[in-house]
């Protein structure tokens, strides 16, 4: 149950059109529901303003199923990440109305209009190798309610390819900053840019990057000022924060 729900059932109890009783069955679930092998933390949306997220990988179809049909009992969008093909053709059975965004193994299914925020938000990647975590990152801003603007392969090998989105890549709230290898374009961007700085470290790159290790702690220790930095291949974290600054600095809406 979201807040715009939640009020709703208590204007029906205070205009006498549903029973304390009725009221009392539909909260029945309100907080989490207990599934036994996941507890659906129906809450989140009131304290968080996004609903729970559900991660599809190390769960068995039979769970994710379970799961995706309990939320769609509350009739509310669901966000699956990290899935595959075949957990995406599982769900399909039960929610025809999934899409499966391939790139960024997502799985969206959309029951209602997706609020968007007025901002907008720069998904930038060193190279084209990085763009399976940036489109899981662009995705998922995108089901969070937010304009997303995509400036792949613009790394610094080639700083000019940087410098050319430069005034359209000002106009974001927030810019998610993607790159394995060595990890520099996030420090490159920050030093260019006045925005907040989310930066990805991905695991593309060869021996010594070390799965991403690298690119880590060369972000980590980035001299460039208003970075931060999420875990390697973590697109989905860095939306979840770039969504939460892009709502921040737009004009509450009714």
């Amino acid at each position: 149950m979201n807040p715009e729900e939640l009020k709703k059932l208590l204007k029906e109890i205070q205009e006498k059109k549903k029973s304390v009783d009725e009221a009392l069955e539909e909260l029945t679930h309100f907080g989490f529901r207990d599934l036994g092998y996941a507890k659906l933390d129906y809450h989140r949306e009131i304290r968080r303003k996004y609903p729970e997220v559900i991660y599809a990988e190390g769960k068995t179809a039979e769970h994710l199923i379970g799961i995706v049909e309990a939320m769609l009992g509350e009739d509310r969008n669901i966000l699956i990440s990290r899935a595959d093909e075949e957990k995406f053709e599982a769900i399909r059975a039960v929610a025809p109305e999934a899409v499966y965004h391939r790139q960024a193994r997502i799985i969206s299914i959309v029951r209602k209009e997706i609020r968007k925020n007025d901002g907008s938000i720069a998904v930038i990647t060193a190279g084209t190798s990085d763009i399976p975590v940036a489109e899981e990152a662009a995705v998922t801003a995108e089901l969070l309610g937010n304009r997303v603007e995509r400036f792949y392969d613009v790394g610094v090998a080639g700083i000019h390819r940087l410098t050319a989105h430069l005034p359209a890549i000002r106009k974001a709230s927030a810019a998610i900053v993607i790159a394995g290898m060595e990890g520099a374009l996030a420090s490159l961007v920050a030093g260019l840019l006045d925005i907040p700085i989310i930066a990805v470290p991905t695991s593309v790159g060869y021996g010594a990057n070390l799965n991403g290790l690298a690119a880590l702690l060369a972000m980590l220790n980035s001299c460039s000022g208003g970075i931060t930095v999420v875990n390697i291949d973590n697109g989905f974290g860095a939306a979840f924060f770039a969504s939460m600054i892009n709502r921040q600095s737009c004009p509450e809406k009714p």
